[in-house]
């Protein structure tokens, strides 16, 4: 779960009042009668001809799954207290088979050998290959039968998954409703508070701030972007010069939609401007001087010790909570705070989007060919992406850490929850790695419910500001995800080559001598943009935008 986080596009972060990451679920009917129909080794999943329903727990189920990261390591089923509730009450037992280490090698070894794992689950950019090949069971059959995905995602976000037969094979996983997302500006508050607390508002009042911290704290860095080679903190500054531009254009799309179709970046007068003011707070030394070359340690390093006054980047929050925990168990006056984000004056605080958040959510899971009860194992991922599931799976057996539920569904926390966190905490995070289809909608619900139960000096610091600010300044750009063209077709050569010349002309801009070089740097780029075929890029993305425009409005 914590790479889900490092994508930036993670709905949830990691709560320490609550101690573990969660993200959502919902609810449905479960049906009552076994199925009289279920898919055999090697072919597709048939239609059923009545809407009989199968029941989890009714009989007991098994299946394997296959996590499709180099990085993952399924949990033992059964082996923790939650999932072992949900093995015993749902007689349900999920078998891993464990990439090792090498995901690609893994999965061509399975394929090519045609023994293929029940479900795979991963990102969903690599799902398409998969059915290409036929190894994909559609999920349409089931979505009315089965009622939960299809109540909680929606069709908006189905149709968004859907493949180029019209067909579906994703199961979301964390998909949402509502905004999401961890990108912002950190401020020390220690140093804050000893500078008089200064407004901090527009970015000129952050050009002052910034000066007055070197001034008078020659040992801290006045502003920390993070990885700037990455984006990072240098995007978010992007947004601050207009209003509903979200450091995503830069970082992510790496262009301006602008009436209705996709521009040139480098043509963009705010872009230029922008980087006008990160190259102004490089000269003067106000910005980490290393920042096109410092790693992912480096920085957290920096955030854990204080050494920061402003700390901004899209994942903010994760580093910034850690931080916070670990400065204020020394001094309870440090730590750290997160502020409204900056804008250029003039314009309105409250159009200043500072990032993007995706309502696909994070990955998904797909039911292949090999899997002999197809149905059945779609009736298991939508009881897991219901409220009782997510009430098993996530916040566990019932009697433990909860005790019935109000009347919104959520469950009433008992006096064990709060009784003994560190406990608590160490069962929530067990399950972590074990929640393939969360339902982020839901559980945002039961977290706030949760925070909001807890004495005000025990909520979590993560919680505080994704409600009060970074929920709240993220954009919806879910019709221009999954908008990337294959890497191998002539838009995705002229992709590969753009990002590496934009990569070069922002770390350029960035050590620029002077605002005007700072202009003929970003102009050249523009130029030499142009001759890569930008264009004919752009093009392709607007084209795939509006498709997907088309979908969340299809019925």
């Amino acid at each position: 779960m914590n790479n889900r986080l490092k994508k930036g596009i993670a709905p949830l972060t990691v709560m320490i009042a609550l101690g573990t990451i969660i993200a959502g679920c919902s609810g449905g009917d479960k049906g009552t009668t076994p199925s009289s129909t279920s898919g055999t080794t090697g072919t597709a999943a048939p239609v059923a001809t009545k809407q009989e329903t199968w029941k989890l727990g009714s009989e007991p189920l098994s299946f394997t799954i296959f996590g499709n990261y180099g990085w993952y390591t399924m949990p033992p089923w059964g082996k923790d207290i939650f999932s072992k509730n949900v093995q015993d009450k749902m007689k349900l037992n999920i078998t891993a088979i464990n990439a090792g280490g090498n995901s690609e090698t893994k999965l061509n070894t399975m394929i090519v050998g045609g023994d293929l794992p029940d479900v795979i689950w991963g990102d969903r950019d690599k799902f398409e290959r998969l059915r290409e090949n036929g190894v994909l069971v559609p999920l349409d059959p089931y979505l009315e039968k089965y009622p939960n995905l299809k109540k909680w995602a929606g069709d908006e976000i189905l149709n968004m998954l859907r493949a180029k037969d019209g067909k579906l094979y994703m199961f979301p996983n964390w998909y949402t409703n509502k905004p999401t997302g961890n990108a912002g500006y950190v401020i020390n508050k220690k140093i804050y508070d000893e500078l008089g607390k200064p407004k901090l508002e527009t970015t000129d009042d952050l050009y002052s701030y910034l000066k007055l911290v070197k001034e008078k704290y020659p040992n801290v860095i006045p502003f920390e972007p993070g990885q700037a080679k990455e984006g990072k903190g240098v995007d978010i500054l992007y947004s601050a010069f207009a209003e509903n531009n979200p450091a995503s254009y830069a970082g992510t799309l790496r262009a301006l939609p602008k009436d209705g179709k996709f521009t040139s970046l480098f043509a963009d007068p705010v872009y230029k401007e922008a980087m006008v003011f990160v190259n102004k707070l490089h000269r003067e030394k106000l910005m980490t001087q290393d920042a096109l070359t410092q790693t992912v340690d480096q920085v957290r390093e920096k955030v854990n010790t204080g050494r920061v006054a402003v700390f901004v980047d899209v994942t903010a929050i994760e580093y910034a909570s850690k931080g916070h925990a670990q400065l204020v168990k020394n001094d309870p006056n440090a730590g750290y705070f997160m502020i409204w984000p900056i804008h250029k004056p003039g314009l309105d605080k409250n159009k200043i989007m500072v990032a993007h958040y995706d309502r696909l959510g994070w990955n998904a899971a797909a039911i292949t060919t090999k899997a002999k009860d197809p149905e059945k194992i779609f009736a298991a991922l939508d009881w897991m992406t219901s409220p009782e599931g997510t009430r098993d799976l996530i916040w566990g057996p019932e009697d433990m850490y909860w005790k019935g539920v109000d009347g919104d569904g959520l469950p009433n926390l008992t006096d064990k929850f709060f009784a003994e966190p560190e406990e608590r905490t160490k069962n929530m995070n067990a399950t972590n790695d074990l929640q393939f289809v969360g339902n982020a909608t839901l559980n945002d619900k039961i977290k706030v419910k949760a925070e909001l139960s807890l004495p005000e000096d025990k909520r979590s610091w993560e919680t505080k500001y994704q409600d009060a600010i970074t929920w709240k300044t993220h954009m919806d750009l879910t019709a221009m995800r999954g908008i990337e063209p294959a890497p191998d077709s002539p838009e995705g050569i002229i992709r590969e080559r753009w990002i590496e010349l934009y990569k070069k002309v922002r770390g350029q801009a960035i050590l620029a001598k002077s605002e005007q070089e700072v202009i003929e740097i970003i102009d050249k780029g523009e130029k030499d943009a142009q001759t890569l075929g930008v264009q004919k890029l752009n093009d392709y993305l607007t084209a795939k935008w509006k498709e997907n425009e088309a979908k969340m409005k299809k019925k």
